[in-house]
């Protein structure tokens, strides 16, 4: 899928290519269309970053987005320990633990697609430069580049680069 989509945002344009690790249960069609509704989210990095974000399937796409078993996962994020358990981002590599994309973690208890918007967005964010962060304000929503897989502490569960603990 090439060209401008519908709800990207001005500035440098960043091109996605989504694979899926063979033999997972999911629907191809909705993962990526989660991704790319997503990252093309008005609440998404674009509104804070000078970014669009564009699908492509060519091999020369600047991130490469995978959803993978936790043992790919594992393998994908070296050097990085992610113990069958987290996603991560290491290179181009955008990867998705399947385990987490199935079944969420409790702080999105009944709320998995808003898990897999949290985890879309974090790990991209990496991929933008943006380190890890800390609920600073108790009740309000949890900066998305908290590792809010390990939990929210006293923070809301949220999804969005743009939503913000004001």
């Amino acid at each position: 899928m090439a060209g401008r989509n519908p709800g990207d945002g001005p500035g440098r344009r960043l091109t996605y290519r989504v694979e899926i690790e063979q033999g997972l249960p999911v629907e191809a069609t909705n993962v990526a269309t989660t991704i790319h509704e997503t990252l093309t989210d008005p609440r998404g990095w674009q509104r804070l970053r000078d970014v669009s974000f564009e699908r492509t399937d060519s091999d020369s796409a600047e991130l490469r987005v995978i959803l993978a078993t936790p043992e790919t996962t594992d393998r994908l994020c070296l050097p990085l320990d992610t113990g069958g358990e987290f996603s991560c981002r290491v290179g181009d590599h955008v990867v998705l633990n399947a385990k987490r994309w199935t079944y969420a973690v409790p702080a999105y208890a009944g709320a998995n697609d808003a898990y897999r918007r949290y985890l879309i967005n974090h790990e991209v964010g990496h991929a933008l430069g943006n380190g890890h962060s800390r609920c600073e304000t108790p009740g309000k929503p949890a900066p998305v580049m908290m590792q809010q897989t390990k939990g929210v502490g006293r923070c809301q569960p949220n999804p969005w680069p743009s939503v913000h603990a004001t």
